[in-house]
């Protein structure tokens, strides 16, 4: 199953997303909704609204007179922290039957409002943003509901800020056009990235590109690695120590295959195999058990013969629009410590970069024409030879600092 988190701003637009995304066979899940079910008369919901805010939020028909307990619940934080005490944990609980519910291969969608508010991007393995600029969304709000300008206004600054909600999006989908003109986006979406990471995401396939190829530094790659490493956070909780983003990526101004490297640091292997099932629902399955690849001398190994002091479990991205490799490896140990020394090594040295970034185009010379895994082999072939020699200086490095 694949959760998906939708929201925007106050008259983005975003139960038009949702509607297409039901059309083309989604299960939605609207929180809205939920909130006014919970409280529907007869609940034990609304009964505990009563007997917490008095019978005057009630309407004449017994049904709940929300702008009465609007006034009572708003007009203080104690007061609005009752009522959230109330009516989350229900919604929390009928959100959660809604989910359990759904077809195992379903692409569950929440609509949430206050999702970003709320904190909960890291608990979705997407989230889509309909962004439309504030001007924009008060005259929509305006002109098509009705409502005041000063109130509009007044709920939309209450929101969160367009640019946390920009800084939480997997996909930004720009609704400020014509009525309709997200239609196409959404349904491409759909077909060529929603549709693949389910199937990825319960056959537990990692998602991948055919060719090694370069793309030139983007410098949203630090956020996206940021919105990974949140969700990584939440599979693990306390069996990691640290989660750090690695690689290319990481370094500012470096050219690099478009794929983010993470690194999650545990305390031994029995942890990391024990994270299996968690990180795969994560969107991140299991593609490899390195029993210790190319082991080099190091103070507890100089000879350099023991293979597990460079053992590693290393997990990908089911996500083909976010490619991801996760590595998990042990504290301290040499793989671990050598993935964040070269990042920082490369960040601090502009003739290793330069350096580096000679090898690696000539490893995409290598690969150029190839598919699959002789493309990476053969990419691999020329940068290992390097890395072999660099680990040295690495350490050096590290130690002089």
């Amino acid at each position: 199953m694949l959760r998906i988190g939708l929201t925007g701003g106050m008259g983005a637009g975003k139960s038009t997303v949702a509607r297409t995304l039901a059309e083309l066979g989604a299960v939605i899940i609207d929180s809205d909704v939920i909130a006014r079910e919970v409280v529907a008369p007869g609940t034990e919901g609304l009964a505990a609204l009563v007997a917490a805010f008095g019978a005057e939020i009630l309407a004449a028909d017994g049904s709940l007179d929300r702008p009465a307990l609007a006034a009572k619940a708003f007009g203080s934080d104690a007061a609005r922290a009752t009522l959230n005490s109330i009516t989350h944990p229900l919604v929390g609980k009928r959100t959660a039957e809604l989910i359990s519910a759904a077809p195992p291969d379903a692409i569950v969608v929440q609509d949430i409002p206050l999702l970003v508010e709320n904190g909960l991007a890291p608990l979705m393995n997407l989230v889509l943003i309909v962004d439309v600029p504030e001007e924009t969304r008060i005259r929509r709000l305006v002109e098509f509901r009705g409502i005041a300008e000063s109130d509009a206004r007044a709920r939309i600054s209450a929101q969160a800020t367009d640019e946390q909600r920009r800084a939480a999006a997997d996909v930004l989908l720009d609704n400020s056009g014509p009525a309709g003109a997200v239609d196409a986006v959404v349904r491409d979406l759909w077909r060529d990235r929603l549709v693949p990471f389910e199937h990825n995401l319960r056959t537990g396939t990692r998602a991948r590109r055919a060719n090694v190829a370069l793309a030139p530094p983007n410098p949203e790659w630090p956020a996206q690695a940021q919105r990974l490493i949140a969700r990584l956070w939440v599979a693990c909780g306390t069996s990691a120590s640290r989660i750090d983003h690695i690689g290319s990526t990481s370094v500012p101004g470096l050219p690099a295959k478009d794929v983010l490297d993470l690194q999650i640091t545990i305390a031994d292997l029995d942890v990391a195999d024990g994270l299996r099932d968690a990180l795969g629902a994560a969107g991140f399955p299991v593609i490899a058990e390195i029993t210790g690849d190319n082991p080099k001398p190091t103070p507890q190994d100089p000879a350099g013969t023991d293979k597990a002091l460079w053992a590693k479990r290393i997990h990908a991205s089911a996500d083909p629009g976010r490619l991801a490799n996760v590595h998990i490896r042990v504290d301290g140990s040499p793989g671990q410590r050598f993935a964040l020394d070269f990042r920082d090594w490369l960040r601090a040295d502009a003739a290793a970069r330069a350096e580096y970034l000679e090898v690696k185009r000539a490893g995409e010379a290598k690969a150029a024409g190839l598919t699959g895994t002789e493309a990476t082999l053969a990419y691999l072939d020329v940068k290992e030879p390097w890395f072999d020699a660099a680990y040295e200086r690495v350490r050096a490095w590290h130690a002089a600092r």
